[in-house]
């Protein structure tokens, strides 16, 4: 992994005992874990160190990652190596939705690491993968977590949606579609570096006015937030049309990672998502272990 920031400061905070992360040995994990290293797949779960990855795989969800393993972005928080990637793999959608039909999958979200250096910033990848899994399974639940777009967002996300839009007229079903504002904006500095706050906004307000859209976001509480600042992204993520949002305490991937300010009780996380409610969004999920595709299926 190319460490993102150097050795940083240690946690300000011992890890309390809320945070545990899933084990298991079940079937369903081994067969899921099969599938993704024969068709020589990537996946969040792996690269990002998903404390989930126990208990998704083993009910055979996994969210894919697509246009490789090597990101050109270096935020401070993601456990994603960062670099210059090498060149895309053409077969990849293939690959991805062959092992979808192999593990029989009902609901599949698919994310990518950032490939700036792209013209469209992988777009096309993404609406061939998700043309590829309409043909075969045509009322599949899909969730996309797409990167910003940066320069080239509306035309990504109008090749991305005419890839599926068939299927969500034919089917009359929903494609829900994902990207994370992950901290408040007087933080985007040091933890995300190459990101912009208005940016986000605007590509979930894009998303948002998609026919058969739901737009969805998620946000790390412990990087140094305040609880005004919070209340205020859940705001202006509703004022973008966001309808889902997920909210989950940051871990710190590796000492080169920028520390935990704040281990967040699980009470407050009980409580910020009734605020989140209370502000419109129809699909929430608040607590310590809670990442953007949790249960996403739901």
């Amino acid at each position: 992994m190319v460490e993102p920031v150097g050795k940083q400061p240690p946690n300000r905070q011992r890890m309390p005992e809320w945070i545990r992360a899933s084990l298991s040995s079940d079937l369903s994990y081994a067969d899921t874990s099969r599938t993704v290293a024969k068709q020589r797949l990537n996946t969040v779960c792996e690269e990002a160190l998903c404390p989930n990855r126990g208990e998704c795989w083993s009910r055979g969800t996994a969210t894919l990652m697509l246009l490789g393993d090597t990101c050109t972005r270096a935020c401070g928080f993601c456990n994603v190596k960062t670099g210059r990637p090498p060149e895309y793999d053409l077969d990849e959608p293939r690959r991805v939705a062959d092992a979808v039909k192999q593990m029989a999958l009902e609901y599949l979200v698919l994310t990518s690491v950032n490939r700036d250096e792209l013209d469209d910033g992988g777009a096309a990848i993404f609406a061939e993968t998700l043309r590829l899994l309409r043909e075969q399974q045509p009322k599949i639940g899909l969730e996309i977590l797409t990167p910003d777009f940066r320069e080239c967002q509306q035309n990504a996300l109008e090749v991305i949606y005419q890839a599926v839009v068939p299927g969500l007229i034919d089917h009359d079903t929903t494609l829900v579609w994902g990207h994370n504002i992950e901290t408040v904006p007087r933080l985007y500095k040091t933890a995300r570096k190459g990101a912009k706050y208005i940016r986000s906004l605007n590509l979930l307000k894009l998303a948002s006015q998609l026919e058969g859209v739901e737009s969805k976001s998620a946000i790390m509480l412990g990087l140094g937030e305040r609880e005004d600042e919070v209340l205020q992204t859940f705001a202006d993520l509703r004022a973008q049309g966001v309808a889902r949002l997920a909210v989950g305490q940051y871990l710190r991937p590796s000492r080169h990672h920028l520390p935990v300010e704040a281990y967040i009780h699980p009470d407050k996380f009980t409580w910020y998502g009734e605020q989140a409610r209370a502000m419109g969004f129809s699909w929430v999920k608040s607590g310590p272990m809670v990442r953007s595709s949790y249960h996403a299926e739901e």
